[in-house]
């Protein structure tokens, strides 16, 4: 890959075993943009840790090069490389305050003191921690101590900041308020982030673009709206919000479309990574694409039955059984006029060619 002035960071080759058979990374090859939010997403054991580790400079690549702002950075230590670090627990120190903890950076670096003053101040207006400059990290909450740990990752104006699941440890409603944050600081400092989670709706929620490993390669590297539209195989799919999965082999391929078998019903669907006629594929479909008993005509209509309902407040889902599958999930909005399903009802059960992706079998 040609390095450009927009690249920030590229892996080149890179590769990482820990006993000399098994590679936790293979064969990496990715450009990270300056300026932007960059998210590491995939399950437990796909690379993604390993990949950040080794970019921070606690991990070393086994093959390949690691290149910062186009310099060779895989044998530095990590205090020659310029980067900021977030980790999962903040890793603040209990015995000092908030400015104390936040200046720490500096201090290592030796700045005069009216310097280290000035930026404490400054990072922590950038967090909103104004006023807690004395207060102690037992005295602060979660959300707090993790804007803490934030503060301490920017005070020394780094090129790159790096997260390793630094909202793991919150409870669900401040994690999900923590996320507009990060978004929004992130938008308003230019600074380049790149982030680790195995939570897809956080990668969702903050990200310019996602990369999504898995067995220790990028399966996929896109935008939000690219990954959740357009998965480019079943695995991506699968792990980028919810999905039905329809078993059917190919039965013809025309351009960008084609037809799948699927428990003797012909089901009309977007070519993805499929064989050819006769080929085994996984059809795609998000629950909240499927309508029931529509008085719209669309490309596919099936007959179902209703197995359960369960109330979500917003929506309904609504669990039928359909096409030889007992595990097909409809969204439906929780509207006024909701029309009422009940176990072992029939319904017609639709939704467009667009909205199924023939993709490969699992």
């Amino acid at each position: 890959m040609a390095e450009t002035s927009d690249t920030i960071v590229r892996f080149a080759g890179v590769e990482k075993t820990y006993d000399g058979q098994s590679l936790v990374v293979k064969s990496l090859d990715l450009e990270i943009a300056r300026g932007e939010f960059l998210t590491l997403l995939g399950p437990s054991g796909s690379g993604k840790t390993t990949t950040l580790m080794m970019l921070a400079g606690f991990e070393h690549p086994t093959k390949g090069e690691i290149f910062l702002d186009g310099r060779p950075v895989s044998r530095l230590p990590p205090w020659k490389r310029d980067i900021g670090m977030v980790f999962q627990n903040y890793a603040l120190f209990p015995h000092m305050t908030v400015a104390e903890n936040v200046a720490f950076p500096l201090g290592v670096r030796r700045l005069p003191k009216a310097e280290i003053d000035r930026r404490v101040a400054r990072a922590l207006a950038m967090v909103r921690l104004e006023g807690f400059e004395n207060r102690r990290p037992a005295q602060l909450s979660g959300g707090q101590q993790q804007r803490v740990a934030l503060a301490r990752a920017l005070v020394f104006e780094p090129k790159l900041v790096l997260m390793d699941e630094p909202l793991g440890a919150l409870d669900k409603q401040l994690r999900e308020s923590m996320q507009y944050e990060l978004k929004h600081l992130h938008e308003r400092l230019g600074l380049t982030f790149v982030y680790v989670t195995h939570d897809q709706g956080e990668a969702l929620t903050m990200s310019d673009r996602v990369a999504v490993f898995n067995d220790g390669r990028i399966q996929q590297l896109a935008s939000p709206a690219e990954l959740y539209e357009r998965p480019k195989n079943a695995f991506v799919a699968r792990f980028i919000g919810e999905n039905n999965r329809l078993l059917g082999t190919v039965v013809e391929r025309f351009g960008e479309r084609c037809l799948v078998e699927v428990a003797g019903v012909t089901i009309k669907a977007v070519a993805g990574n499929i064989g050819g006629a006769g080929s085994a594929t996984t059809l795609s479909l998000r629950p909240e694409r499927v309508s029931i008993n529509s008085p719209s005509t669309q490309d596919n209509e099936v007959q179902g039955e209703v197995l359960e309902t369960i109330y979500h407040g917003d929506h309904l889902r609504v669990r039928l059984a359909l096409l030889g599958h007992d595990d097909f999930v409809v969204k439906l909005a929780n509207r006024q006029d909701q029309m009422r399903l009940a176990p072992g009802q029939k319904v017609k059960v639709s939704w467009a060619a667009a909205d199924c992706r023939a993709l490969d079998a699992e």
